[in-house]
Parts: C-alpha cells; structure tokens; sequence
C-alpha cells in the first residue's frame, strides 16, 4: 500500500491528524490495531467479555484495553476512534500548574500558542456541560462537603448530545455533512460505547469526515516493523494483533513519505522503544520514556451502597470537585447490568506506613472477611457503586524502559523526575469514606492497589515529551522526531505535564496545532528545518476545509502566529 501519510492509531491525536492532513491534500493511511464498532455491534453491557475487553490472543476483541506494568496498572482503548470509543466524554481544559511546568514552560506561550486550538477542538467534539443532576453529584456534593470543598462543585464539559432524550436530529455540527446525533438517554453506558447516537466519539466527527475527503482507515492491524526503503520513504510491516504463534501471519506493507505516532502513550513508547533497539530509530533521543506521567491519578469508589438508590443513572461523569489547587475529583459511573469491573476492586487499603500493603491487605482480609465478600458477591454492582476518579497537577513521573529477557523483551518502569508517583493519595481514601458512610457501603481501591502498592490510571501520558533538542525531549515543538525526518509523535505521549484532568481535550488540541502547521501538499514547508532553533509560525489554511464555513464546528485558524 503507497501513501503520503502512515498515521498508527486513531485515537484523539490520529483522528485530528488524519481530518487536517486530508484537508491539506494529503493520501492519508490510518493503521488501526482495534476493530471498527457500530451501535449495532456494540456490547449492551461489559458483561460481554468477548466484546469489551481487549485480550486478542484469548479471541476477545473489545475495545477495553488493560496493562499491568512494574508501577502502574494502566487502562487504554483499542478501536476505530481509539479511546474515545469507551472513554467517559469529559473534555477539560487542564489546572494552572500545567501551564507553568518546567519541563516545556520555557519553549514558547503555551497557554496563548494553544488557546485557538482549543476552541476549535470543542466545537468539533461538541462540547458541552452536563444540564442535569443525578444522585452521584449529590454524593459527591456530600464528600465536597464533608471535605470542607463543597462551592467547588460544578458539572463535566463532556462531548455528548443531550437535545431531547431519544430523538434523533440531523447533523447540529458540521454543516450537515457530520452524522445525525440523538438525545443521550441517561443509561450511563457510555465507556461500555454508545448505542444509541449520542455520544460524540472520534468516529463520529474528526474520523468520520477525513474518511469523506478520500483518507483509509485499515482496521484490526498491527504495526510491528518499520524501515527506511531503499527511495527514503518509510515502510511500515502490519499484521492481524492476536495472530497464534504457530500460525503464519498476513502481513501488509504500508510505503509512506510520513509516519505518525499516534498509538496512545502506551502504543507509541512501546514502538519506539522497540525501533531504537531493534530497528532504524538509532539517533532517537535519550529522553524516550522519560517524563511518562499516570496524571497523578487514583480511582477508588463507595461500593456496596445500602441506601436503595440507583447511582448508574446519568453518563459516565457529570460533576467534579476540587479539593486543593491540585486535586480535582469526579464522580464515575458504569451503566445498569454493567458489572465487569467489579473483578478488579477490593475493599480499600491505605498506603505508607511500615507494614507493607499486600501485607495489610491479607490482615485486613483476616479481620474483616464479611467486608471482602460482599465487595466480590453484591448485586447490581453498577447500581450500587460510585467510582471516584482522583487527579493531580503535581510534578512526578515513571521512565520507561524495555527489558529483554531469555524468554523476550517487554515494557517496564521505574521512579523517575519529581516526586515519587504516588501509590496512594490520602485526598482519595478520605473522599472514597466519606462516600461510604454516606451511602452505607464500604470505600474500595483497586486489587493492584492493595496486593501490589501499584496505582491505577486511565490516563497515561507522556514517555515522548517536547523539546527543543534532543537532549531536551524526543520531539520537537512542531512534534518532528529528533533525528529522524518524516516521523512525527501526535498524542497523549508528547504530553509533558500532569493536567490534573481528563487529557481528551489537550490531547486534541495540541494536535490541532501540530496540524496546523503542516503546508498543505506540494506546498514549502514554514516550519523551520528538523533541529533549528524554535520560532512561532503562522498556520497554514487547508487546500479544502471539510466543514462549511458558516457550521458551528467550521475550521478557525488564527490569521497569524
């Protein structure tokens, strides 16, 4: 297969890249490892094991992704539309800490440069705030006030079409060439996948209008190789993902001027661990892997609720609560009969302290067994519980690293820049009680948590940060890889700072910018050659915008840099 661009992943930084690009006159290739879901195809809970959960070589094909690493346990999506498929629609811009990180502050403006790209991701995403109320946000108003937080209260922005419940309307976005939306109604199902239209996924906007301006989207493939061709263009190898190792796999070859890296934090650092060790990527900077962030994240939950309420209603977050200038913390939900996450729960233990956790986690089991059965045995899990998602701006992070062994090679981590990730955050455990005795259940963390000391994320981010030399960071500003002409990084791993929120909307900004700066095709490139100093750079308009100009989502580039 020839093509101008190869992007690998359709996430958040491969849809937008893949949209802009074909705008620009670009043949644009999407290499996708996950399969393409439709609202009939969708699981109607995650009790559908072979349909939520990723695990191809044990035949499941779902879109729910899980990776135990050394020092984080890390959920990620696997689809057409990447994350966004199952994500739970909040679309944040990020606390003020980000901004001012030392790792990138000093580059340029950042808030000023990303400001325009911002807005243009809402508007694609339609983004909008949650106008209803639901009896998690008065739980969580109850922890907000136990915590003495309670004015900090407010509803998610989240890319979902509310209009009214159940009643499908015409494209409300991209001038009539986007798909027809219907009113979300309220099942909570949102990181199971919509069913029923309402949930503005990737699929729906940026992917969906690059495949009509001629871009290919080439599912359940993937990428395992790359080389420089002999002509200088790249070559990409790609097979079906869970393919027997007793059984030759079909391979495709994928010829383009142009990759980019657009596999999620997680996809992205384990390919270009892979191709600097054992492939053409030999001048990739030292930094990979460096500044890999978990956002400072916990998720811990109230479970086992004896209240008699249904807490499933709504979608997956609707409100949040800030309890210091770094923590912020949200209100989750899986909708009713959705009960698969459960098995990764337990009854919550504290960090810190001098006995070891796995080792206060089988005390507490002796001392308190009724607890620990009826987390695993309760019914309607989904209905009774109330996941707490917590995240923090705060300065830590993991480095990772590939480690070969007699039996393979495979993706580590260790302590890295700042302060140790966190294995527990106090802030959570009180709000997870507080919940709890609120609702009369138990507060509960997760299993890896308490047999392992290991935090869970379902935001991993960073591991290829911006820099302005390769001694800085992996990419440059205008996400070029150091080194290497043609490569490009566009996604959660060129994060380099925790955002304290959700990344989504980061994540599709910083390549609206990114994008932005390409010429359109045969044109002269404006950027600065690959390892020049940095300088702002005005946008560059698209040959042939793919939204009218007088729809809501209509592309807005600001006149100059």
């Amino acid at each position: 297969m020839e093509t101008d661009v190869a992007i690998i992943g359709s996430g958040f930084g491969g849809s937008v890249s893949a949209l802009r690009l074909a705008e620009k006159g670009y043949d644009v290739t999407v290499v996708e490892e996950g399969r393409r879901w439709t609202a009939e195809t969708l699981p109607a809970s995650n009790r559908d094991l072979r349909k939520f959960f990723w695990f191809p070589s044990l035949g499941l094909r779902g879109a729910q992704r899980m990776t135990l690493l050394k020092d984080v346990f890390i959920l990620s999506g696997a689809a057409v539309g990447g994350g966004s498929v199952i994500y739970a629609n909040t679309l944040y811009e990020p606390l003020e800490g980000y901004w001012h990180d030392p790792a990138w502050a000093a580059i340029t403006d950042w808030r000023d440069e990303l400001a325009p790209h911002y807005d243009q991701a809402k508007r694609m995403l339609g983004v909008t705030t949650v106008p209803f109320d639901t009896p998690a946000d008065e739980l969580l108003l109850t922890i907000g006030r136990r915590m003495g937080v309670e004015d900090t209260f407010h509803k998610t922005d989240v890319g979902v079409w509310f209009g009214t419940p159940g009643e499908t309307v015409g494209d409300p976005y991209f001038g009539g060439r986007g798909p027809d939306r219907t009113g979300c109604i309220r099942c909570g199902n949102c990181m199971v996948g919509c069913r029923h239209g309402a949930k503005n996924s990737l699929d729906q906007n940026y992917l969906h209008l690059a495949e009509q301006l001629g871009a290919r989207v080439v599912a359940e493939r993937r990428v395992v190789d790359l080389r420089r061709a002999s002509d200088g263009r790249w070559a990409l190898l790609s097979q079906r993902p869970g393919t027997p190792v007793w059984r030759r796999p079909e391979r495709t070859v994928i010829r383009a001027d142009h990759v980019i890296f657009a596999a999620g934090s997680l996809g992205t650092q384990k390919l270009l661990h892979r191709f600097a060790e054992d492939g053409p990527l030999d001048r990739i900077s030292p930094r990979l892997g460096s500044l890999t962030r978990t956002n400072s994240e916990a998720i811990v939950g109230a479970s086992a609720g004896t209240d008699g309420v249904d807490y499933s209603q709504g979608i997956a977050i609707t409100g949040s609560i800030h309890v210091d200038e770094h923590t912020h913390i949200e209100n989750v939900r899986y909708g009713r009969g959705s009960d698969a996450m459960r098995a990764i729960t337990a009854p919550m233990v504290d960090g810190g302290g001098a006995i070891p956790r796995p080792l206060r986690f089988l005390l507490q089991l002796l001392t308190h067994p009724l607890e620990f059965l009826r987390n695993l045995t309760q019914t309607r899990w989904s209905e009774r519980t109330v996941p707490l998602l917590v995240m923090q701006s705060l300065d830590n992070s993991l480095q990772t690293l590939r480690r070969r062994t007699p039996f393979g090679s495979f993706l580590t981590t260790r302590q890295a820049h700042g302060t140790p990730n966190p294995t527990w955050i106090p802030a959570a455990h009180t709000a997870a009680r507080f919940g709890a005795e609120a609702m009369g259940g138990i507060p509960v963390g997760s299993i890896f948590e308490a047999t392992l000391n290991v935090p869970t994320t379902a935001h991993i981010i960073g591991g290829a940060p911006i820099g302005e030399t390769a001694a800085d960071g992996v990419i440059d500003p205008y996400h070029r890889l150091h080194g290497h002409d043609g490569l490009h990084v566009v996604d959660g791993s060129a994060i380099t700072a925790n955002l304290g929120v959700n990344p989504s909307l980061s994540i599709t900004a910083m390549a609206e910018r990114a994008m932005s700066l390409w010429p359109n095709a045969g044109e002269p490139d404006p950027r600065p050659p690959l390892g020049a100093p940095y300088r702002r750079v005005a946008p560059v308009a698209p040959r042939t915008p793919a939204v009218p100009a007088d729809a809501p989502a209509a592309l807005r580039q600001p006149a100059s840099a």
